[in-house]
């Protein structure tokens, strides 16, 4: 039985449990598939206060799966917010310093234009009508919701996995508007190991028979056993091979011997499949897909003749990168070659690499040297420009 009522998922789509910057047609949004959607309209969440100068907002960018609810509860699944370990009130992102920012991505499922929404020319929703988006699509989305906030600068954007790769895009893009950046466990291109699990997913999706070519909301219907499947094959990718054996190792799932059968005879079988179904209650299968797709395309050297270095040429921004030891997804080399363009730029950069065995998943867990490092970065950086600290600070 689904978890989620599919009409109180709906509402996200269109009408979000969060602010809601919506823009006419007018004010449509280019993309780089070479047309422009309007109207169209971006989700987001704020937390703190923005001061008077407005020179202390940070702009969090969230993972594939993410969501803007960074650090309050989801109003899907009820759960906490899925940075809450460090977004908060005397946390390394304080929010009694900062005014946070979190928007849902372009092509996303919680209230930001997605393949769910509804089309105003159809009254349907887009399903695959929705032009393919990029990672560049997305952050001249969140750039059109900073003006819409009257924000001129950003003191930092910051951001891990499909994050990082937005947070570096920002920077490139905009590098007179990002006054530090911190990219964790990321790269500044998907690898073809990369791609090939996010196609693995699609494939998945697209083979239920109840995706229907995309329509399935339309008709009433949810591609549940792909989309879970999916997000089966792509959790194993967070995880360290270290992680999974202290976890689950061989272990049965509440049985003393082997079935015989197909049933989850293991805890790691058992782990997998509920992470799909609960996943299937909070995500849009076609969401999933145009996602996936926008980290596959990202190639930042691409965009600039195919030197990394140039992307970030003249760059005044303040650079924090972060790494994990066991993250395989975006082992560390692709950190250290985001470092070493930024080096050759001759940009202001620090890189830490942090020893885990959590695997990718690290950024998103309780990993107190992150959080050390992220605290005295921005604590630094804050200083830097002058942004008071909160009041009783030593």
């Amino acid at each position: 039985m689904d978890g989620v009522d599919d009409s109180a998922r709906r509402r996200e789509a269109d009408a979000p449990s969060s602010p809601v910057a919506r823009f006419s047609a007018d004010e449509a949004l280019p993309l780089d598939a070479g047309v422009s959607i309007g109207p169209w309209q971006i989700a987001y969440q704020s937390y703190g206060t923005l001061n008077a100068d407005k020179s202390n907002a940070i702009l969090l960018c969230h993972a594939l799966t993410g969501d803007q609810h960074a650090a309050n509860d989801s109003p899907v699944t009820g759960k906490p917010g899925w940075w809450t370990t460090l977004v908060g009130p005397g946390k390394p992102v304080d929010t009694d310093r900062f005014f946070v920012i979190c928007a849902n991505v372009l092509g996303g499922c919680m209230g930001t234009t997605g393949p769910a929404n509804t089309d105003p020319a159809t009254g349907l929703p887009y399903a695959l009508d929705l032009p393919l988006v990029t990672i560049g699509d997305m952050v001249r989305a969140q750039a059109r919701l900073i003006d819409r906030l009257g924000i001129e600068t950003l003191f930092a954007v910051v951001g891990g996995s499909m994050g990082g790769m937005q947070v570096l895009d920002w920077a490139s893009r905009y590098p007179d508007r990002v006054f530090a950046a911190v990219p964790i466990a990321t790269g500044a291109r998907h690898s073809s190991q990369n791609i090939a699990f996010h196609e693995v997913g699609r494939q998945a999706i697209m083979a239920d028979p109840d995706w229907r070519g995309g329509r399935y909301i339309a008709e009433g219907l949810r591609p549940r056993k792909g989309l879970a499947v999916a997000r089966m094959a792509a959790h194993i990718t967070y995880m360290s091979e270290q992680a999974l054996h202290r976890k689950f190792g061989r272990n049965l799932q509440d049985r003393p011997q082997i079935s015989f059968g197909f049933d989850a005879d293991f805890q790691i079988e058992s782990y997998l499949r509920h992470q799909g179904m609960s996943f299937v209650d909070r995500f849009d299968a076609n969401s999933y897909l145009y996602v996936t797709r926008a980290m596959d395309y990202f190639d930042l050297a691409a965009d600039h003749g195919g030197v990394l270095a140039k992307a970030f040429a003249g760059s005044r921004t303040r650079f924090c990168v972060v790494s994990f030891t066991s993250d395989w997804l975006f082992p560390t080399r692709e950190s250290r070659t985001v470092v070493h363009a930024l080096n050759a730029a001759a940009a202001n950069v620090s890189f830490v690499e942090v020893e885990t065995d959590r695997g990718h998943d690290a950024f998103l867990l309780d990993e107190p040297e992150l959080f050390r490092t992220v605290r005295g970065f921005l604590t630094g950086a804050a200083n830097a420009r002058g942004i008071a600290p909160p009041a009783g600070a030593v």
